[in-house]
């Protein structure tokens, strides 16, 4: 995801007269800004500030901060991918069920809930999004290449990956001065997130060298590059966004907070030119956070009731209807009319709601192990060397699978 700002400085603190500050840190644009100003009106001795940084950094700079013990945000957005990793730090985030979370356990989707909790009834975090995941296509370049333009016409042409690779080979032979996809990094991520196990095994053991799914993924997504179907666009670089705003893409995989990075992207000229269609292979998610609460801070509960507002069904709604239509992972939110009946005018009023609810209530969860996060990594930047044209995908792939050892051992 994007960043737009970073401010150091630590969590919370009194400013004097019986009010304090507390301090949220996400890696992206939340949607928090309107419920903030709300919270800060019905709690008028409450200030909240948000701080926003780069996923990577976020997330390296709060392993460094619960270290040292201090520099932490009273509320702390954590990615899925990394939840794993800080759950084994557990003993440095406040138990959200002594503060009322438990009360919520049936409310959330299954696998988001068993993501958020550490064991012995210890809760981490509040679910926020989940990224149902979808396909984002340039409904005047399927025109231009004389494919289907309605939405449930063009799912029909891709039930499967396989069956996306040719449909992108038949339209690179009609539109050669396009790209399919954006980024073989991404197309990779979206395959083995619909995996129900991936670089590891329940257990919690490596099996990405071993398991067939792992590289044969790989080896379809390196095909398709070599065939010329990416733009090889680094993803959320500048050059990622320019390429969404030049339409150098036909398709793009399309988790639900992925609609209003492409708006921010393609601008308001770009309106009306997307469309948004079913994934190949059925359901998935990609991303989706929580918000804990880190023990250090100075307000500890403060920040546990502004964690629950800002994650409540109320919230969830308001945030997945504003611009960055980040999807609820509160079940009866993504049940709720207003939710299933949103429409998003920018995509050709696509029905953001249906589509992305159904994508994330089919899915099979796919097991997340301690290092994931680290281990993905490097197949993702052996796909960029098949891109870039520094190696073909067998070449890319051993050397993958040397770095990935490499990275378990740090």
């Amino acid at each position: 995801m994007l960043a737009t700002s970073c401010s150091s400085g630590s969590g919370s603190g009194d400013s004097g007269g019986g009010k304090i500050t507390l301090t949220v840190a996400t890696f992206s644009d939340f949607g928090y800004k309107p419920l903030i100003a709300e919270y800060e009106k019905t709690h008028p001795n409450v200030t909240v500030k948000e701080r926003v940084s780069q996923l990577d950094q976020h997330h390296n700079s709060l392993s460094t901060q619960l270290s040292s013990g201090s520099g932490a945000a009273d509320v702390v957005a954590i990615e899925e991918g990394y939840m794993p990793k800080f759950r084994e730090a557990k003993d440095k985030f406040a138990n959200l069920a002594d503060y009322g979370a438990l009360e919520r356990k049936d409310a959330y989707l299954p696998y988001k809930w068993a993501q958020a909790t550490a064991g012995d009834g210890f809760v981490m975090g509040y679910g926020t999004d989940v990224g149902g995941l979808a396909i984002c296509y340039r409904k005047d370049l399927f025109q231009q290449a004389g494919l289907p333009t309605d939405r449930a016409e063009v799912a029909k042409l891709w039930p499967t990956w396989d069956d996306y690779f040719k449909t992108g080979e038949a339209f690179r032979g009609k539109v050669p001065d396009h790209a399919w996809f954006d980024s073989a990094g991404n197309i990779f991520t979206a395959m083995m997130n619909q995996t129900e196990v991936g670089f590891f095994d329940t257990s919690d053991a490596y099996v990405g060298d071993s398991n067939p799914k792992v590289k044969q993924f790989f080896d379809a997504t390196g095909g398709a590059v070599e065939k010329g179907l990416s733009a090889s666009l680094q993803p959320f670089s500048q050059q990622w966004n320019a390429g969404i705003k030049q339409g150098k893409m036909a398709t793009m995989t399309c988790p639900a907070w992925m609609t209003g990075l492409i708006q921010s992207a393609a601008g308001p000229e770009g309106a009306g030119k997307w469309d948004i269609a079913a994934v190949p292979g059925g359901g998935g998610n990609w991303g989706g956070s929580f918000l804990t609460v880190p023990k250090q801070g100075k307000h500890v509960k403060e920040a546990a009731e502004l964690a629950a507002f800002l994650t409540s069904p109320e919230s969830e709604k308001a945030i997945f209807q504003g611009p960055t239509g980040s999807l609820p992972s509160l079940t009866d939110v993504l049940k709720d009319p207003a939710v299933q009946g949103t429409k998003q005018a920018y995509f050709n009023d696509a029905p953001t709601g249906q589509i992305f609810a159904a994508s994330a209530s089919s899915l099979t969860p796919s097991f997340r192990g301690t290092k994931d996060q680290q281990v993905r990594v490097p197949f993702g930047n052996a796909l960029g060397l098949v891109e870039q044209q520094k190696a073909g995908t067998a070449e890319a792939w051993d050397k993958a699978l040397a770095e990935a050892k490499k990275s378990l051992s740090h």
